[in-house]
């Protein structure tokens, strides 16, 4: 690089962030409140401090510089002038060196220490007081990056949404214990796109791959004292870089190169993106970025005491996504991922809460508004997780249209039914179908609703068959998790090695994977139930960097695990053969397919229509749904899934005379596929589906 100059151009206000045009690099960064904005220059590992600028204009509240002859590499921070008045919301400190919220790429190391505070750790004013140390040499710097164009040879696969079959993993936990992958790449974005892996998903018939976080985060600084780690990843240093661990390279290539292959595979990549809250914390937080730039305007703060944050995320803070350039920054990002990297979709943690406003929750609140506008990010699948814990955070079934939505009450439904619950009958029946009390309104359609009976957040299946309580003492926390799994063990707690127990444990599991196929919707299935993946209880592994989360591979060339992998690829089969459980539209029975058969019926294992009463009856524990539609102008298709969650063997009797054919048994690692008459066995805790072909009116 030529010496630098005395002093920066103006530049310009637009983009924001480091912008290398080819001959020099425009810095601008937002501050509605500051009164002075200092760039600082490093040497290239960000150890040393070499040249420190102000930024000469603000524009709109943007601060813009502009630097001659400055090269991608070069290494930055900025430091904000301003009021330091906790009491009115106003943090700044320029002691501290902060991270540009637009950054795409980082130098140096992070060391925790109380230098990175804006206030004095020990001081008897708590954050009111204010910490004159600097806080540099133990920050990480922003580095300017040359933008790529995005790659128009990768072409995404975009499936229909009624064809999507999710995956949800860890880029970590998903390959760290995978032998097949070199040891230097385990657990990164290059192992991710090894065949091996693509194989194994394309084998089970899964079409997209949902990625939880993958934004830099912060190592929370009581799990580090405690040896623990933020295994998860919800807790974003900043919004537009990727996690370094992910990177066996170093070299953001690696996760487009990665996406690229899985493209090539017919694959769809969904990032679980958070936007809800950041790593900064409490007002007791350290000062990084965003508090550090204008805490008034990124942070939503208790209207009658702008000292606190609203805390509607349970992490300290909440993003203020009313805010224009906070919905530009959210916008920003998820434009950067969806051309530079040309991911699929997101899937938004705590979603609805990026649509509060001041008023509450608003499905018309201005960043939803945005984002479905958006001529690039309204094209992708978009998946909310439709609650937080602030006040009317519920909001299942409540979204914008054009999102889908994590399904909690269909899987607390599954559980609760698998496990022998009373009283679900009916509420299993609207699970089944896809929701339409929940997601049938502003023209939604079934796959609005995420299907899932395991999540990263909860049990592995294999727990959930196994463990009646948590088992989170590794977390060092009392207890944490959810307080209801809604599991059973099935004869014992914990692992077991008697063969009666393990047949009822893998029943069980059969007849929860063949429901959730079987359900009109979105069905995702967590990395590793394929084989029998466990967290030895731990249902809240969100710490846990270590074999309790990494897939044991190993699980899946035993023959239990084989077999279970081979069912949950029998399933997929099923589900791309049969088009009706890929519904477009929600059936109600109002429209008959073939004489006496409707598009969705409803029966007991007597064969008999479910009278109103029976819908009630808490000892109700067995119910087939029938599906048709039409396959050729003559014919229809039938499917019928039987579920018997009783705990004796049950005698179904079909209400017609068609020769229905066995798909699948959940009481059997493999059917047979034979053709039987109108009645049948289905054993205790079990689930089958079957198929027929009706003649249609000519």
């Amino acid at each position: 690089m030529r010496p630098f100059p005395e002093r920066l151009d103006c530049g310009l206000p637009y983009p924001l962030g480091a912008t290398w045009d080819g001959l020099g690099v425009n810095f601008a960064v937002f501050s509605a409140h500051a009164e002075r904005m200092e760039l600082c220059l490093f040497d290239d590992n960000g150890k040393r401090e070499i040249a420190r600028f102000d930024l000469p204009e603000h524009t709109n509240e943007i601060w813009h510089g502009y630097l001659p002859n400055a090269m991608p590499g070069l290494v930055y921070g900025y430091r904000a002038y301003g009021p330091f008045d906790p009491l009115h919301g106003h943090r700044f400190n320029p002691h501290k060196l902060l991270l540009d919220p637009y950054a795409k790429a980082f130098a140096g190391s992070f060391r925790w220490t109380d230098a990175l505070f804006g206030h004095r750790i020990r001081s008897s004013r708590a954050d009111l007081s204010f910490d004159r140390r600097d806080s540099a040499p133990a920050m990480l710097k922003s580095v300017v990056i040359e933008e790529r164009p995005c790659d128009d040879e990768d072409v995404r696969p975009y499936i229909p949404w009624s064809d999507t079959v999710i995956y949800e993993a860890h880029v970590r936990g998903l390959t760290k214990l995978l032998d097949a992958v070199v040891p230097r790449e385990r657990g990164t974005f290059a192992a991710l796109a090894n065949p091996h892996v693509i194989s194994h998903l394309r084998r089970l018939g899964v079409t997209t791959i949902e990625l939880m976080p993958v934004h830099a985060i912060l190592q929370d600084r009581f799990l580090l004292e405690r040896k623990l780690s933020n295994y998860w990843g919800y807790n974003s240093l900043n919004f537009f870089t990727p996690e370094p661990r992910y990177l066996s390279t170093g070299m953001v290539n690696e996760m487009r190169m990665a996406i690229r292959r899985l493209h090539k595979a017919g694959l769809e990549v969904i990032l679980d993106v958070v936007y809800n809250h950041t790593c900064e914390g409490n007002e007791l937080g350290p000062t990084l970025s965003w508090r550090g730039l204008d805490n008034q305007s990124y942070y939503r703060l208790l209207p009658d005491d702008r000292r606190y944050y609203i805390n509607d995320t349970g992490t300290g803070n909440t993003l203020n996504l009313s805010h224009p350039r906070v919905v530009q920054m959210v916008l920003d990002s998820l434009r950067y991922w969806a051309t530079t990297f040309q991911v699929d979709g997101f899937r938004f943690d705590l979603g609805m809460n990026l649509g509060r406003e001041d008023s509450g929750y608003d499905p018309g609140a201005g960043f939803f508004d945005a984002l479905r506008q958006d001529p690039t990010l309204a094209r992708l699948k978009l998946i909310s997780e439709p609650w937080d814990i602030g006040l009317g955070g519920y909001q299942l079934g409540n979204m914008p249209p054009g999102f889908a939505e994590w399904n909690d009450r269909y899987r607390d439904t599954l559980r609760r039914y698998w496990r022998g619950d009373s009283g679900q009958r009916g509420d299993l029946a609207r699970r089944l179908s896809g929701s339409a009390d929940v997601f049938g309104h502003s023209s939604r359609r079934p796959w609005s609703s995420i299907n899932f009976v395991t999540a990263h957040d909860g049990m592995t299946l294999e727990d959930l068959v196994s463990y009646e309580g948590r088992r989170n003492d590794a977390n060092g926390e009392n207890p944490g998790g959810h307080g209801d799994t809604l599991s059973a063990n099935w004869g014992t707690e914990g692992p077991s090695d008697d063969p009666q127990i393990l047949a009822a444990r893998d029943r069980v599991k059969r007849s929860l994977l063949v429901s959730l196929m079987a359900s009109l919707g979105t069905p995702m299935l967590l990395a590793g139930d394929e084989f029998g993946r466990t967290q030895r209880g731990n249902d809240n592994a969100y710490c846990q960097d270590n074999e309790v989360s990494w897939l044991d591979w190993s699980l899946a060339s035993t023959e239990r695990g084989q077999a279970l992998i081979e069912f949950v690829s029998r399933l997929n089969e099923i589900r791309k053969a049969y088009p009706v459980l890929r519904s477009t539209r929600f059936l109600h029975g109002d429209e008959e397919i073939a004489p006496g058969i409707r598009n969705i019926d409803w029966f007991d294992e007597r064969g008999r229509s479910i009278s109103e009463h029976d819908w009630h009856n808490p000892e109700g524990r067995a119910l087939v749904m029938r599906l048709a539609s039409r396959r050729q102008r003559t014919k229809a298709d039938l499917i019928a899934l039987c579920v018997n969650g009783s705990n004796m063997k049950l005698e179904f009797r079909m209400p017609d005379k068609l020769p229905w054919r066995v798909l699948v048994d959940s009481a059997q690692v493999l059917s047979d596929h034979g053709r039987m008459l109108h009645s049948f066995q289905v054993e205790a805790g079990a689930a089958v589906i079957l198929a027929a072909h009706a003649e249609l009116r000519s």
